[in-house]
């Protein structure tokens, strides 16, 4: 009998498979407003680490970062780095002896596949030395300090990882046995060769230089050479030092700190991290915190930061930047029902108010809306970044899901950068995640410019996030289907925007393809669809001929005494206004700076001295539409 109903089943899910499926989740509508919570998206939001020059371009990334543990130790004299306790502290160099050729070949392979390069400048005050013929050393020696847990037993036995036969650590060793100790003039070396070899950051050279890599934490990840944790001013006082450098180096450079590792490398130097750790997490007696009237760690050090500026008048960090990966186990390979349950939930760590992490943490980490905070109340007008993160699951559509739903948050919420730790293979589903945003069609066609209201009832489920494209006008909406099983009816109900036209949909499931469905044709503002389980659905919603607007052309600007006029050619017919955008030469980062009205070719402004880009759209506030942009023009203001 139980056979036969098996069967029965089987050939009803083979005759009838929508109906069959769609009975599995209940129907949920998805309410899109193009005129509500408008935001523009900071395409920098979507960069990757170490990838090569392949996926830098068939991912149409921005911004590819060289970072981690290994960078902290990087020798640029001798192109040679400490491993750390990633790999039993050993000094290990390079094939070429050539000075900075590790970063130079960094940036050349960036600048390759047109993306920015960011480097990790060391501020720990010690770099690797090597050996005779640029051997190996290590920095615990078997036979200088004794046996020891575990060794690199299959390419350097010789090189222990630190740890005593009795679990006790080694202390007292000399840092000087794989390494010599550096100040920020020797690495002032190293961002001249990078100046004297790339040019200056305004005429193309490297842009972003990261801080270091997680110094709060150096007492572990480096205890061979800094086994004492960081207090707050140690910390400030090195991005003070080596940040000035670079500015001095490169005035059109720009800074990115502290990179710390994550939760309580938020809230707690160094030495509390290392106190507490030994001496019980009673947070009313660790002595650093104590120091500073019981201060939180990093909006402590934009307090400090803000001061400087204010005092010198030169702003030296550019961008506030965090370390974050889930910590409940989310970021290893685990793919049971119960984690990828999990998965689905932490990312609500990134953004939610009333989620409680579900780990150690166990506290409302609420990530970017906390970092805006910090920085609005301690450094304000700093740029918020996440340059490092990983969701796990890598080979995994659920991973993938994961990732879809991470890149979504970052464009709603407003972080300026991020950057994934590190790039995922090409043949996975998370790669493939990465591209539903960035080059879906192959084409390099991407998720809209201007974040837009996309709410839905349960993010657990299902998540959605829409946004205007700039140079099209059209609608991009992803969903993110995570239920584990079934299909789900879902309903975009379109508000301020076009009532009839046609979607694209692509989609990327459990078969590991980017796929293009039929198109849909929509009408009365509303796209039905199903969403398989574990799947990112990219909409691509394309009004009729009225939602168009065409876009102006042969922008012209004059500069007279300091006062910039802008004129240009209107070819809509069905717009309500203009949008003006203006950018820093430096920076070539655009923010809307004002608008006029339908039928007017002409603005007028004063800008602060300086050299800039400017470029306008047509608009048509009552769809939501917007024209592609006019040519730039490049002015500069005395």
């Amino acid at each position: 009998m139980l056979r036969k109903i098996f069967f029965i089943l089987v050939i009803a899910a083979l005759v009838f498979p929508q109906t069959f499926v769609q009975a599995q989740n209940p129907a949920i509508v998805i309410n899109v407003d193009v005129n509500l919570n408008r935001r523009s998206i900071n395409p920098l939001i979507y960069g990757v680490a170490f990838a090569d020059r392949a996926a830098m371009s068939d991912l149409n990334v921005p911004t590819n970062r060289q970072g981690g543990n290994t960078t902290t130790r990087y020798n640029w004299q001798l192109n040679a780095d400490n491993r750390a306790s990633d790999w039993y502290f050993e000094s290990l160099a390079y094939s070429s002896s050539a000075p900075g050729e590790f970063g130079d070949t960094f940036i050349a392979n960036a600048k390759a596949a047109g993306v920015q390069p960011m480097l990790t400048m060391p501020m720990l005050g010690w770099v690797a030395k090597v050996g005779a013929s640029r051997g190996k050393l290590s920095s615990f020696s078997i036979a200088k300090y004794g046996a020891q847990k575990d060794s690199d037993w299959q390419w350097f036995p010789d090189a222990g990882n630190g740890v005593r036969s009795s679990g006790e650590m080694v202390t007292g060793n000399d840092p000087n046995d794989a390494n010599v100790a550096v100040d920020s003039t020797f690495q002032q070396g190293w961002m001249q060769h990078l100046t004297a070899r790339w040019g200056m950051a305004d005429n193309g050279g490297l842009r972003y230089y990261l801080m270091d890599n997680e110094p709060s934490i150096w007492f572990s990840t480096h205890r061979d050479v800094h086994p004492k944790g960081p207090t707050m001013e140690e910390v400030r006082d090195k991005i003070l030092d080596y940040a000035a450098k670079v500015k001095a180096n490169d005035p059109g450079a720009l800074v990115i700190a502290p990179e710390e590792w994550g939760w309580t490398g938020y809230l707690l130097s160094g030495f509390d991290q290392q106190y507490g750790s030994t001496h019980g997490w009673n947070w009313s007696q660790l002595p650093d915190r104590n120091n500073h009237g019981g201060k939180d760690y990093l909006p402590w050090l934009l307090e400090q930061l803000k001061q400087h500026d204010t005092t010198t008048g030169q702003r030296l960090v550019d961008f506030f930047s965090v370390h974050f990966y889930p910590q409940g186990g989310e970021g290893g390979n685990d793919t049971s029902t119960a984690m990828q349950l999990k998965r689905n939930r932490s990312t609500r760590s990134l953004w939610d108010p009333n989620y409680t992490d579900e780990s150690w943490i166990n506290d409302k980490v609420k990530l970017i809306p906390r970092l805006k905070s910090w920085v609005d109340a301690g450094y304000p007008n700093t740029r918020t970044a996440i340059t490092e993160y990983n969701w796990g699951a890598e080979n995994h559509i659920n991973g993938a899901t994961a990732q879809a739903d991470i890149l979504g948050i970052f464009g709603r919420e407003g972080l300026d950068l991020a950057n994934r730790w590190t790039t995922p293979e090409a043949a996975t589903p998370t790669y493939k995640a990465i591209k539903m945003y960035r080059n879906y069609d192959g084409n390099k066609s991407t998720f809209g410019d201007t974040s837009v209201a996309a709410q839905v009832a349960n993010p657990d489920n299902l998540a959605a996030f829409a946004a205007l494209r700039n140079t099209d006008g059209a609608l991009t909406v992803m969903v993110i289907g995570k239920p584990l099983s079934g299909a789900t009816p879902t309903t975009i109900q379109l508000a301020n925007f076009a009532e009839q036209g046609i979607t694209e949909v692509w989609q990327l499931t459990a078969a590991n393809t980017i796929t293009r469905l039929t198109d849909i044709a929509f009408s009365d503002s509303k796209i039905n669809i199903n969403i398989p389980p574990q799947s990112i659905t990219l909409l691509v919603v394309r009004g009729g001929p009225s939602a168009v607007v065409n876009a102006p052309t042969e922008l012209m600007g004059s500069v007279a005494s300091r006062q910039v006029t802008l004129t240009w050619t209107d070819n809509a017919s069905n717009e309500t206004g203009f949008y003006i955008e203006r950018a820093p030469a430096s920076t070539g980062e655009y923010s809307r700076v004002g608008q006029v009205a339908a039928n007017i070719g002409t603005y007028v402004e004063t800008p602060p001295k300086g050299k800039y880009f400017y470029r306008v759209q047509a608009v048509n506030q009552t769809t939501g539409v917007v024209s592609a942009y006019s040519n730039r023009v490049k002015l500069k203001a005395k």
